[in-house]
């Protein structure tokens, strides 16, 4: 009968590996939502396990309901944002500025910060969307690969979008782990550039010099429609970079007062409950989207409130995602699986840095969503890394190193990013898959040499 016992021992193990088929066969074979396919999967596991059922049920409530308690609103307030951002020009801003300061031949560096800086506030493919165009004119007016550009802002955009708050995947990690977001944010914010810089900048010369030595490039002669596009925008009024980047800042600074004062002056301050009530992520979050709305007014044709509706729209399907993965990291731990799982890893006397790469690696690369894959992880780890002895902190950015590379083409993010910069399968894999995968490493060397240090570096222990 149902509930009358855990399974326990090895056919855990075959639980969880068919659990992570199912989902797999659903998401990729049968083109399932992932948000479905997800709770499927998450209360197929529980009633496999023989937990009770009424359990399961509260189990799968219980790490959905907790997931979006905890990340749900500042991931809300992040979307809307970036959409200020958008909607007043000041991305656009941003990228016109860099772009001005580098020139031509530097031009993709240019385009990895660029993209480094948009894709914290705004969701990739929209990145992808607003970049291709002026991408496309300047490879044929540089004559630098295209594959290049590619790299540069595919790779640039996803090191930030799974490492940098406040996107739904490095927050889910940082919840299910338990850790110091603002602490979090400081030393993921580096590994997220050590990434840019190896797997956007430096891959994407590589691939320039490739592509020059064997004279492959592409014609763009359907330009001429994308040119217009660009001087149209260019007579309208935009939000200065700035501006534009202050907005980014309101929030950012108060979450690292929040984290980073109390090591200063001690928590038995004073002035602490001030302290923790400014740097709490909500309310940073909230400030940042009300400094956001005064000052875009006279930069959008819209009202604010038209402009945050549209992004609730958007959000909705990132929550339930992310919910719905919260809920089977819930039953992955209340049943027993996870700390199965991660303690027969653990056999294997793989480093947990290591560990926490190569688990958030396998499970991205076989079903494509950054997402999932590390909510799936931290779930699993959760009590390995508490008792590794390396800092959770550095633990948790491994995790996300994890989710960046390997694109394969069961990954929405692959097909936007051939899609939108119109480059070929071939050209997809060498600019975003290996240097997502080459990103990844990076990190996970880097913070790797900062676990030496875990001691000596504020916040880490």
């Amino acid at each position: 009968m149902f509930g009358e016992k855990i399974v326990t021992g090895p056919l855990l193990m075959g639980i969880f590996i068919l659990a992570i088929v199912v989902l797999l066969i659903l998401i990729i074979k049968f083109k399932l939502n992932a948000f479905v396919a997800l709770l499927v999967t998450a209360f197929a596991t529980g009633i496999l396990v023989n937990m009770p059922l009424n359990e399961v049920a509260q189990t799968v409530t219980d790490g959905f309901g907790g997931t979006l308690g905890s990340i749900g609103m500042v991931t809300g307030l992040g979307v809307m944002l970036g959409k200020f951002m958008f909607e007043s020009g000041g991305i656009e801003s941003i990228c016109n500025r860099i772009l001005g300061v580098f020139g031509d031949k530097k031009s993709p560096i240019a385009v990895a910060l660029s993209g480094f800086i948009t894709g914290i506030p705004v969701f990739g493919d929209v990145v992808y969307i607003m970049f291709a165009p002026m991408l496309r004119v300047l490879s044929k007016k540089t004559k630098i690969s295209m594959v290049t550009y590619a790299c540069a802002i595919s790779v640039a955009t996803t090191c930030t979008f799974a490492l940098v708050l406040p996107t739904a995947p490095p927050l889910a990690v940082a919840e299910t782990i338990g850790i110091d977001i603002g602490i979090f944010f400081f030393y993921a914010l580096i590994s997220a550039f050590v990434g840019m810089i190896v797997g956007g900048i430096l891959w994407g010369k590589v691939l320039d010099k490739q592509d020059k030595k064997n004279n492959h490039f592409y014609t763009f002669e359907d330009l001429d429609e994308e040119e217009e596009q660009i001087e149209k925008k260019s007579s309208k009024e935009l939000m200065g970079a700035g501006k534009a980047l202050s907005i980014l800042l309101v929030p950012i600074i108060l979450i690292l007062l929040g984290s980073f004062v109390p090591l200063a002056v001690g928590a038995d301050s004073p002035i602490m409950p001030v302290i923790s009530f400014i740097g709490n992520k909500n309310f940073a979050m909230m400030c940042g989207v009300i400094y956001a709305a005064l000052i875009s007014r006279k930069y959008i044709e819209k009202t604010a409130t038209d402009v945050m509706t549209e992004a609730a729209d958007q959000v909705g399907l990132i929550l339930l995602i992310t919910g719905a993965g919260g809920a089977f990291g819930k039953i992955l731990q209340a049943t027993g699986i996870a700390d199965y799982v991660a303690g027969s890893l653990s056999q294997f006397s793989i480093p947990i840095l290591v560990l926490c790469f190569l688990i958030a690696q396998i499970i991205r690369c076989a079903q494509g969503s950054t997402t999932v894959a590390l909510m799936t992880t931290a779930a699993i780890l959760t009590s390995t890394i508490a008792a590794s002895g390396v800092s959770p902190i550095l633990c948790s950015i491994a995790i996300c190193a994890g989710g960046i590379g390997l694109s394969l083409p069961n990954d929405s993010g692959f097909w936007a990013i051939s899609r939108f910069f119109k480059i070929s399968v071939t050209d997809t894999i060498r600019g975003w898959t290996i240097g997502g995968f080459i990103a990844g490493l990076a990190i996970l060397v880097f913070v790797s040499v900062l676990s030496l240090f875990q001691g000596v570096l504020p916040g880490l222990m």
